[in-house]
């Protein structure tokens, strides 16, 4: 028990320094990039100026800015946005989150549902015509970046077919085209990843000393390949949710989407620092909690791992 304890106070010290030295290193390259949030306003008298400065505190001196907002961050405030001045970082996340995190799932859940079963299918056909057929699909998804592919869906499904539509938000079907767009790099990469560790795994010297008992192929590899074989996916799945992450920026600028990937845009366009820096304090917070489940969800599949961390 103690040392369990002591493992998950590591990991949220360790969680919470990562955090800082992100929100402190977007702090430091916002407020160093040329341009600030008031440019547009060039023409309003010098005391509007003044006004907007004082009402942002962006008249203070850079390290009192920083405290100050470090201070708001710790008890919860995000801080009013500069972009949106009805709204503060903390309504506008609220808004956005629910939305990202249903495209980044269903994105993710997309590429298991499909990535497995195409890297199985391509491990047992090992060498033949559909496993070379199924990898060349899955080296051209991989080669294929998120801007092409989002307009090429658009293009086809939307322009040219019109069975969805090409952007939105409110219905089911505006989820789609983003969902696919955000899932096919991660189906080809789990396919990839699930037939080069099922081929690994089949050619263990405990499975063959089975088959030589006469255990059937299909359980082989229900019973005792698929789960070693996954394990490779299982970690896969940090990496994979940063994808999906930087990738929904793209994705959510192109068919209007009012997510998080949006909001990081706009802000970043419009030097609006507060609703950066929340949503990258947002976004890295989601990353390390699932790095953390991922981690748990490996060493439930693994016993080795749970032992090297007890």
């Amino acid at each position: 028990m103690k040392a369990a304890l002591k493992v998950w106070s590591g990991r949220l010290l360790e969680a919470l320094l990562t955090l800082w030295l992100l929100a402190t290193l977007c702090f430091v390259l916002l407020r160093a990039a040329p341009g600030g949030p008031f440019d547009a306003e060039k023409a309003a008298p010098p005391e509007v100026q003044a006004a907007l400065a004082q009402q942002y505190r962006l008249d203070r001196p850079l390290l009192a800015q920083y405290g100050a907002w470090l201070g708001d961050v710790a008890r919860g405030d995000l801080g009013p946005s500069f972009q949106y001045p009805d709204y503060t970082v903390n309504q506008l996340v609220a808004q956005a989150l629910p939305v990202s995190a249903l495209n980044g799932g269903l994105a993710l859940l997309l590429a298991l549902l499909l990535g497995i079963p195409l890297g199985v299918l391509a491990a047992l056909r090992a060498g033949r015509t559909l496993d070379r057929a199924l990898m060349f699909v899955a080296g051209l998804g991989l080669a294929v970046p998120k801007f092409v592919v989002a307009p090429l869906l658009v293009l086809l499904f939307a322009v040219t077919l019109h069975w969805l539509p090409a952007g939105g938000w409110g219905e089911w079907r505006n989820l789609v085209l983003p969902v696919v767009a955000l899932a096919l790099p991660n189906v080809a990469y789990c396919a990839r990843l699930t037939r080069a560790s099922l081929l690994e795994t089949l050619s263990a010297e405990y499975l063959r000393a089975a088959r030589a008992r006469g255990l059937s192929e299909t359980r082989l590899l229900f019973a005792h390949a698929l789960r070693p074989a996954l394990l490779p996916v299982a970690a896969w799945l940090s990496p994979a949710l940063i994808n999906v992450v930087t990738g929904s920026a793209v994705v959510e600028q192109v068919f209007g989407i009012p997510g998080m990937g949006r909001y990081f845009v706009q802000g970043a366009l419009n030097r609006d620092y507060t609703l950066v820096l929340g949503v990258v304090l947002v976004v890295g917070a989601a990353i390390v909690a699932i790095n953390v489940l991922v981690d748990a969800l490996r060493g439930w599949m693994d016993p080795r791992l749970r032992a090297a961390t007890a």
